[in-house]
């Protein structure tokens, strides 16, 4: 994400905006990058929050079978996601840039794989054909396809600009368009998949899934479109010759020895560890320890209509403080909040939804902020070493968060049988809910602060050593300029 190219034919390290008929930047490339994360996220997020559904609804596949695909995607995404970072860093630029074509070559195929995963015409399918097709098409979508996309899109942030401040509204953005993605998805897919039968019962309607899956894939590609064509890649680099194969050495080399992608990494699994927890365990709170389920939906609402006011608020802060710095802090806050909620034990649902939503202020600007970290992290290690390599240190990060998912995927279930659960009790015994109250609000707790000591006491990415790494890549590409 760093690099320009100059005049001529080859890609130098020369910033675009400062040549001729480059576009400044501006709000057109914030709008575009959100887009970009739109059109991820409506196959992404309708995958995360209803795939699971229509495999064990309308196809009838085990819970324990779905689970088992997921676990050995992760397996192939190993491979996968850091074989495209390679990929990407030693591909030659083209007049778009080094990341911009791979939203025109991979937004069809991934649209279209995502879609191919709803198809309610298999419900009638032996069960063997069932779990071919499930493997073929989830592995094709998300190890493949979507991997192919979403690491040249997240690597594209830093060569749409070298400023700090810039690369901040490009992550807050980012995170708009997530937030927005999830709110549609979240808010409108249940209004579309869900029917009654003739004796009232609400059920999954197989057909209409798989109509609103071609839907979001329609508006994915649409999205990337928008990103295409609105953003541009102002730092360029030179094609990293004679570099034809990934090198799995490398990478693990480029991990282990990279300070600020561990710490960075560590903070980001212990944030999606917590925050899915909350996400899964507020069902049960809601239900089984306030009785009130009218909160919930409510708290779903605020929370995202708060993430989006703080939004305008991460840039000055950062600009002011350093993004290491109002993380941690804002991590910090978040962590504080939810033990004080612990201690509290509140009864009243609306209080504890207001109280909640306050205390998820910091998780939510720390969501916004932390793309931005990962362009730092890919400018020091050029620093460090004399090597830009987005691709690898993206999909590093990008595979690392999927492992952090996957383990948040069972926390849920593993806390409800260690606090004694009875899926099957129309009312939780005193200990059962006590003890949901209390893993809701301390585990959490308890990960929020520890993500904000790793920002604060091994992250070691500052304001003052991120200006300083940018002044040295600045020089570095008016040398290569000349």
């Amino acid at each position: 994400m760093n690099g320009h190219s100059g005049g001529d034919k080859k890609m130098n390290g020369r910033t675009e905006q400062d040549r001729k008929g480059i576009r400044p930047f501006g709000l057109r490339d914030k709008i575009g990058y959100m887009f970009g994360d739109f059109g991820n996220d409506f196959t992404f997020i309708f995958a995360s929050s209803f795939l699971m559904v229509f495999y064990t609804k309308v196809l009838g596949i085990s819970g324990l079978a779905v689970g088992t695909l997921f676990l050995a995607a992760r397996c192939v995404d190993a491979v996968t996601d850091i074989t495209m970072g390679r990929i990407v860093d030693i591909s030659r630029p083209s007049r778009d840039g080094k990341f911009k074509p791979w939203l025109r070559r991979m937004s069809a195929p991934v649209a279209l794989a995502s879609f191919l995963m709803y198809q309610s015409g298999l419900a009638g399918a032996s069960m063997p054909v069932k779990m071919v097709y499930m493997y073929v098409t989830y592995l094709l979508w998300g190890s493949i396809f979507y991997t192919s996309i979403n690491i040249p899109y997240g690597s594209m942030a830093s060569a749409i600009t070298s400023e700090p401040d810039q690369r901040t509204s490009l992550s807050t953005f980012r995170g708009i368009g997530a937030t927005l993605a999830g709110l549609v998805i979240g808010a409108g897919t249940p209004l579309f998949i869900y029917t009654t039968d003739a004796a009232g019962n609400q059920i999954v309607s197989g057909p209409r899934f798989t109509a609103i899956a071609g839907v979001f894939s329609v508006l994915a590609i649409l999205c990337y479109f928008i990103c295409y064509k609105c953003t541009t890649e102002r730092v360029r680099m030179e094609e990293k010759r004679g570099q034809n194969r990934v090198s799995l050495a490398r990478t693990f080399q480029t991990v282990f020895s990279n300070r600020a992608l561990l710490a960075i990494i560590g903070a980001a699994i212990g944030l999606l560890l917590s925050q899915l927890l909350i996400q899964s365990m507020n069902q049960y709170l809601y239900l089984d320890y306030f009785k009130d389920t009218r909160a919930l939906s409510v708290f779903s609402l605020v929370s995202t209509a708060v993430s989006l006011a703080i939004a305008g608020m991460t840039v000055p802060l950062s600009r002011k403080f350093g993004k290491k710095e109002v993380a941690a802090a804002a991590t910090c806050f978040s962590g504080a909040s939810y033990l004080l909620l612990y201690f509290m034990h509140i009864r009243n649902s609306w209080l504890y939804m207001f109280l909640s939503v306050i205390g998820f202020l910091g998780v939510n600007l720390f969501n916004m902020i932390i793309w931005a970290n990962i362009t730092d992290v890919i400018d020091d290690h050029e620093v460090r070493t004399g090597s830009r390599d987005d691709g690898t240190v993206y999909s590093v990060y990008s595979f690392a968060r999927k492992i952090g998912q996957a383990l948040a995927g069972g926390l849920g279930g593993a806390a409800l049988q260690a606090i004694g659960y009875d899926e099957l009790a129309a009312v939780q015994s005193a200990r059962v809910v006590e003890g949901i109250y209390a893993t809701v609000n301390l585990i959490p707790a308890v990960c929020f602060l520890a993500v904000a000591a790793i920002l604060a006491f091994v992250y070691p990415l500052g304001r003052k050593k991120v200006e300083e790494n940018a002044a040295i890549l600045k020089k570095k590409r008016e040398i290569e300029g000349r």
